[in-house]
């Protein structure tokens, strides 16, 4: 008869474990049925004091696992058992000599602190730029509890990507690949995670628009209007004219200043039809022949003429789309009051 040693034991314990991990889901959103399953096993098996430790791979919907074990002998053994490229995470994502280069140009390379001081005077200027990498983060984790995107869903995704970019052809798109440092894998969770977002996304809008649209009707009543932005003085001489309307159809129809001439007098004339929300803030609750201005807007003045405006209509194309729109960013706003947020600048 042969006696069963710890040894022996825990050998055959060590093959359960690794066909345990093997058959773990590797999806962000299945890390608890993962947790489940190893605290099942952990309960058949309690000398173990098996522990879980997942890892979720930055910009990739799959995770890996390690599973740490008691050994009889005293201290731990940790097992992995990577799914893909046989690398196991903990030395995938070590720190190592080049962990810290994001970048190099010829001979100058570029570390991940070095960005992150950039990117932060940047964001000192430009707030939207905080606002959208915090946003990225809790739509990732929104996402995360979502199911499966569909074939459809990610086709989708992977369009809109292409065509914002301008990637019209196979040979575009992997030129641009290449330029970005991107692999086709890399690439494929990216559009992974994107088309999630797209899903929650779409589906906060519809579900906010009407409510969204009956708080705040005035927001999207449709408004016509002509400014111009530029400097003050100029602006100013604008509106002193009997008929300032005429004054600005002719700063449009005028020829641009040449280069090296008069360009620091240039003006920005625009005329458009839009939804009140998505005008310029001077002319948001302005009523239909309001004259504005000249107002501070950005680095220079405003002047306009609200040529017309009328209520919103809820059944009007695009009015709707728009209050969908206002709908998600009321959402995302609440969800960034409500995060616990922490900078990592350096």
């Amino acid at each position: 008869m042969t006696t069963r040693t710890p040894e022996t034991a825990f050998a055959a314990v060590l093959a359960e474990a690794v066909d345990l991990l093997r058959t773990l889901p590797r999806r962000r959103p299945d890390v608890p049925a993962a947790r489940r399953a190893v605290e099942r096993w952990r309960a058949a098996n309690p000398d173990t004091r098996a522990q879980l430790v997942a890892d979720v791979r930055p910009g990739s919907p799959i995770v890996d696992y390690d599973l740490v074990l008691s050994h009889p002998g005293g201290g731990t053994v940790a097992l992995t058992a990577p799914a893909d490229d046989g690398v196991p995470w903990t030395v995938d994502h070590s720190t190592h000599w080049a962990s810290a280069r994001l970048l190099t140009v010829d001979d100058q390379e570029l570390l991940i602190q070095n960005a992150l001081l950039t990117l932060r005077a940047r964001a000192e200027r430009e707030q939207t730029i905080q606002e959208e990498l915090v946003d990225h983060c809790i739509l990732t984790e929104l996402a995360a509890r979502e199911t499966e995107p569909t074939q459809a869903e990610l086709q989708e995704a992977s369009d809109a990507f292409r065509l914002q970019r301008g990637l019209r052809s196979r040979a575009q798109m992997l030129r641009w690949l290449e330029n970005v440092g991107l692999t086709p894998s890399a690439y494929d969770n990216h559009i992974h995670g994107l088309a999630l977002r797209r899903r929650l996304r779409r589906r906060v809008e519809q579900e906010t628009a009407r409510d969204y649209l009956e708080r705040h009707p005035s927001e999207f009543d449709p408004v016509w209007a002509v400014w111009a932005v530029g400097p003050k003085d100029r602006l100013t001489a604008i509106a002193v004219q009997d008929d300032p309307l005429a004054a600005l159809a002719h700063a449009l129809l005028s020829p641009s200043p040449s280069p090296g001439g008069e360009g620091d007098d240039d003006l920005t004339v625009t005329t458009a039809h839009r939804a009140a929300r998505e005008m310029p803030e001077p002319f948001r609750d302005a009523a239909a022949g309001a004259v504005v201005g000249p107002v501070p807007h950005g680095k220079d003045h405003l002047f306009g003429i609200v040529r017309g405006r009328r209520p919103a209509d809820p059944e009007e194309p695009g009015t709707l789309a728009a209050a969908g729109r206002a709908g998600f960013a009321a959402f995302m706003a609440e969800q960034r009051a409500k995060a616990e947020i922490t900078w990592h600048w350096l």
